[in-house]
């Protein structure tokens, strides 16, 4: 009768035990859609302290190697399974909240470096009209463009050693839209009235500053609409791109997505003697294997450009999987960097003045770089 019992009990635990991992798993790979990263496991990890574990089995095999009263915390394996199973923090309410509230996991972004006034209120979000919207014809303001026009691009002999592209291609800015007024309507395929300007104008800057650069004019919405795509996939098909670019041009070492904010003017402005401009972003993504070097050259750019030009840049941000792509290509080179130029209100003479700045910077960065490793 007692063997019976003992059985029953014996039972009754195993199918506790197999049920509790059930849920377990379960909570995790419905809680965790963007796969089993190396970010989200390092995530796990970082709850995780090791030496109040060893604490904990040390004592459970010997109660006299720590006494009751010494001042060891150790956490609860309920605890821990909590977290695994749900994402849930109990000691950060934001955890309770991020998936419930619209727009709230940006939260979870990592401002590296915050510039002046830069704060979770007024980082940089990630969104796109339908592609049928982004296809639509914009009357241009012809009479803001002539500033566009320039000269002939001056061309740098030997290997390309930048890649400049736009996975936001249509991103545009109301200054150059005519009866454009709201942050939505600052969309355009024309390329120059959209982001693609500003990268034309960084390829002249740098090339007259001797660097050879590679820049990818490709229309986004067209792309998207051959693809049969929404802009949901924008970086899947730049991801081509810089495939491409790489693959043809063995010597880039520096891979610049240029993009702009949909913030309004007073948050992406900044007069520096008495000239204004249109203000920095950089974005950087957790979420890929060259996140370390990635984080290091756009901090070191911010850096050398708060020195010289206080205020333009609004820091560093880095992004996961849970609050933006969080990878942006960026796991293709070492040299990635993601740079928001300005926002839906500046105009071109601003992001003309920001363009220049930033190649001054980056030349200083690239050619003080090619020294050390030449």
């Amino acid at each position: 009768m007692k063997s019976s019992k003992l059985s029953l009990w014996t039972f009754f635990q195993g199918w506790l035990a197999i049920m509790l991992a059930t849920f377990l798993l379960a909570g995790i790979t419905t809680t965790y859609t963007n796969t089993f990263a190396s970010e989200t496991v390092k995530k796990w990890i970082s709850n995780i302290d090791t030496h109040e574990w060893l604490v904990y089995f040390v004592k459970s095999e010997n109660h006299h190697i720590y006494n009751e009263k010494a001042s060891i915390t150790v956490s609860s394996l309920s605890k821990l399974a909590l977290k695994l199973a749900t994402n849930i923090q109990p000691e950060d309410t934001r955890t309770f909240l991020g998936r419930e509230l619209p727009g709230f996991s940006v939260f979870d972004t990592n401002i590296v470096v915050a510039g002046s006034g830069t704060n979770f209120t007024n980082l940089p979000i990630e969104s796109a009209p339908p592609v049928e919207i982004l296809l639509q014809e914009r009357e241009i303001a012809k009479e803001m463009l002539k500033e566009a026009e320039g000269g002939n691009t001056p061309v740098v002999a030997g290997k390309k050693s930048v890649f400049i592209y736009h996975t936001h291609s249509w991103e545009s800015f109301l200054p150059l839209l005519k009866d454009a007024k709201e942050p939505e309507e600052a969309t355009s395929n024309n390329e120059s009235a959209n982001i693609i300007a500003v990268g034309k104008k960084l390829t002249e800057e740098l090339n007259t500053n001797g660097i050879s650069v590679l820049h990818d004019t490709t229309s986004m919405p067209n792309l998207l609409k051959e693809n049969n795509l929404t802009t949901d996939h924008s970086y899947d098909l730049s991801r081509q791109l810089v495939q491409e670019a790489l693959g043809g041009n063995d010597a880039i070492d520096y891979v610049i997505d240029i993009h702009r904010d949909a913030l309004r003017k007073e948050k992406t402005t900044q007069v520096i003697n008495g000239k204004s401009y249109a203000r920095l972003f950089f974005v950087v993504g957790k979420a890929n294997k060259n996140y370390e070097q990635n984080l290091q050259v756009a901090t070191e750019l911010n850096a050398m450009i708060d020195e010289k030009y206080p205020n333009l840049s609004r820091g560093v941000l880095a992004k996961g999987l849970t609050e933006g792509n969080g990878v942006y290509n960026q796991d293709l080179s070492s040299g990635s960097i993601l740079v928001e130029f300005g926002g839906v209100d500046n105009d071109l003479t601003e992001l003309y003045n920001t363009v220049e700045a930033f190649a001054e910077i980056f030349s200083e960065y690239y050619w003080k770089a090619e020294k050390v490793n030449g």
